[in-house]
C-alpha cells in the first residue's frame, strides 16, 4: 500500500518535510516560503557544546524541529507527535502502520549515518534528519525523502535509523497531521510576523553569557575564537578549522545556502505583498550569502596553505560578515516597521 503523495526534492530535509506535507493537504508553499515565515534564519555560536573534535557547536537556522512547529503552528495545522523508549520499538512501528492503513502521511526524525541510500560522503551521525514514510509492502518501507527522491527501507533499517544512539537521539519520533485549518491565516502578517522574528534573533537575541551567542553577535565571538585558533591549539587548528568550514557549507544545508533560501522567501514576498523594495533586500542578502561562500573558500585555502591565508584574514572576513548582516537587518526591520503594516 502506497498513499498518493506527490513528492517534491527540496534542498533541506526539514523545510522539504514540512512542504510535501503541506502540499499533500492542499497547500501549496515553496520551501523558502515556509523558511521565511517561519523565522528559520538565525545563527548560533555555541562553545559549551561541543561537536565532534571538541569542536563548539555551530548553527545558520533555528534548532532542529522548530521550523516545522513554527510553521505548521501559523498555518492553523494541529499536529500530533510520538516518541518511544528502545524497548517499545515494535510499538513505534505498530503505530505507524495503523496509521499509514488509514492512508495517513508519518513523518519520522532519524540518524543519517544508517540510512542504506546515504552517500558515503554525507554519512554522519546527526540524528536530526527528517523524511515522510508513505508506504508499506511487506517489510519494506517507501518515503518521500526531500533530498534524494522516493526510496525504498526495509523494517529493520527504519528501526535503525528510528532509535539510533548519540546526540538527539530520536527515540523513535514520529509526527503526522491531526487536525487542518478551514482557512488559512492571510499570508502577508505571516511574512511580516517571520521578517519580524528574525530580525529580533540576529539583532536582538543574546541568549545566555558564557553559553550561546545568537544573530550577529554570534559571529562577532567566533570569530575572535578563530583570531586565537592557531595560539590556543597549535597543530590541531587546521582540524578544528575544516569543521567549521563544513558547519558553514554542508551540514543542514549550510550558512550560505540558508543565506540564499532567505533571498528566494524576500524575492517571493516582494510579489505577494506588492512591495518591490523587499527584491532589493533580497538582492543584498544574496550578497551575504556570496560573503559566505569566499569565507569558505579561503578557509579551505587556509587549510592547504595557498595564498598565504592566515587565521586573522579570517577572523577579519567574518568580522566583515557581521556587520554586513547587522546593517542588513537594522535596516530590514526599519522598512517593515514603517512601510509595511498588518
Amino acid at each position: 500500500m502506497i498513499i498518493d503523495f506527490e513528492h517534491h526534492n527540496t534542498s533541506n530535509c526539514e523545510t522539504g518535510t514540512v512542504l510535501n506535507l503541506l502540499n499533500f493537504y492542499g497547500v501549496r508553499l515553496s520551501e523558502p516560503m515556509i523558511f521565511g515565515i517561519s523565522a528559520g534564519l538565525l545563527f548560533a555560536y555555541i562553545p559549551i557544546a561541543k561537536g565532534e573534535r571538541s569542536v563548539p557547536l555551530l548553527g545558520f537556522r533555528l534548532f532542529p524541529g522548530v521550523i516545522k512547529n513554527n510553521a505548521f503552528k501559523k498555518l492553523g495545522f494541529k499536529i500530533s507527535k510520538k516518541q518511544y523508549s528502545k524497548k517499545h520499538k515494535d510499538e513505534a512501528m505498530k503505530d505507524m502502520d495503523e496509521l499509514l492503513e488509514k492512508g495517513i502521511p508519518v513523518c519520522n526524525r532519524v540518524g543519517m549515518y544508517f540510512l542504506p541510500y546515504m552517500p558515503r560522503e554525507m554519512r554522519e551521525h546527526w540524528n536530526i534528519h527528517h523524511f515522510c514514510v508513505i508506504g508499506k509492502d511487506g517489510d519494506e518501507y517507501t518515503v518521500s525523502e526531500s533530498l534524494f527522491g522516493i526510496k525504498k527501507i526495509s523494517y529493520d533499517d527504519l528501526i535503525k535509523v528510528r532509535f539510533s544512539e548519540g546526540k538527539y537521539k530520536p527515540r523513535g519520533e514520529m509526527y503526522w497531521v491531526e487536525k487542518t485549518p478551514e482557512t488559512l491565516p492571510d499570508m502577508n502578517k505571516l511574512i511580516i510576523d517571520g521578517i519580524r522574528r528574525t530580525c529580533d534573533n540576529m539583532l536582538d537575541y543574546y541568549g545566555f553569557p558564557f553559553v550561546a551567542y545568537y544573530g550577529v553577535r554570534g559571529m562577532v565571538m567566533l570569530s575572535k575564537y578563530i583570531r586565537k585558533l592557531e595560539t590556543k591549539l597549535g597543530e590541531n587548528a587546521p582540524a578544528f578549522l575544516a569543521k567549521i568550514i563544513r558547519y558553514s557549507e554542508e551540514l543542514g544545508s549550510g550558512g550560505a545556502g540558508f543565506r540564499f533560501m532567505y533571498s528566494a522567501f524576500l524575492f517571493e514576498a516582494a510579489d505577494v505583498m506588492n512591495k518591490p523594495k523587499l527584491k532589493d533586500f533580497s538582492s543584498q542578502m544574496n550578497n551575504i550569502g556570496i560573503l559566505w561562500r569566499d569565507f569558505a573558500v579561503d578557509g579551505c585555502r587556509k587549510l592547504k596553505n595557498r595564498n598565504g591565508i592566515s587565521y586573522k584574514d579570517l577572523a577579519d572576513k567574518l568580522l566583515s560578515i557581521a556587520e554586513a548582516e547587522k546593517d542588513f537587518f537594522m535596516t530590514l526591520k526599519k522598512y517593515i516597521k514603517t512601510e509595511c503594516k498588518k
